[in-house]
């Protein structure tokens, strides 16, 4: 630590003592060692965490045949709300809407899965589509694609919304 050494005169006019200071600073070095060494175990430890979002090419059509009764389209609108329809949009399907809580979103592609899987023998046929309109919020994309994770949905696709489904949701 720090030390202090007193000098005395040995003259015996004036006593006159002269201190010397020496700072040691050794502690402190290993204060910042520490430091340094904390700071580079948490950074290295705390990685980002992110999901997995498979994109394929733009190619001019569908490579694979759909069955129009395994597709579910997802529209997710504003105040966190989703609007969806079964089958395909030329079909005038009736527009439902639902919201992201569990008991909504979930249940219904868990529906829908398992009445895919009943129809057709294997629930990995059910084919979500997912299409955010421009006043829905990231935290909603976020929200369906986990909640396709959740559900264990091994087809999903994210597309724009088309003029037909803007036309479908005015009808409604």
């Amino acid at each position: 630590m720090a030390e202090i050494e007193t000098k005395r005169s040995t003259k015996k006019k004036k006593r006159l003592n002269k201190k010397s200071t020496r700072v040691d600073l050794t502690p402190m070095v290993d204060l910042g060692f520490l430091l340094l060494t904390f700071f580079v175990f948490t950074t290295a430890l705390s990685q980002p965490m992110a999901m997995n979002l498979v994109v394929p090419k733009d190619v001019a059509g569908p490579a694979d045949e759909v069955c129009e009764s395994c597709v579910l389209t997802v529209i997710l609108d504003k105040d966190n709300n989703i609007k969806y329809y079964e089958g395909a949009v030329e079909n005038n399907p009736p527009v439902k809407e639902t919201g992201f809580a569990p008991e909504e979103i979930r249940t219904i592609l868990m529906q829908k899965k398992a009445e895919v899987e009943r129809v057709r023998g294997s629930g990995d046929q059910f084919i979500l589509i997912i299409k955010p309109a421009a006043v829905s919020k990231f935290k909603n994309f976020v929200d369906i694609t986990d909640e396709v994770t959740i559900c264990q949905i091994k087809k999903y696709y994210v597309d724009e919304i088309k003029d037909a489904d803007k036309k479908l949701l005015l009808k409604k």
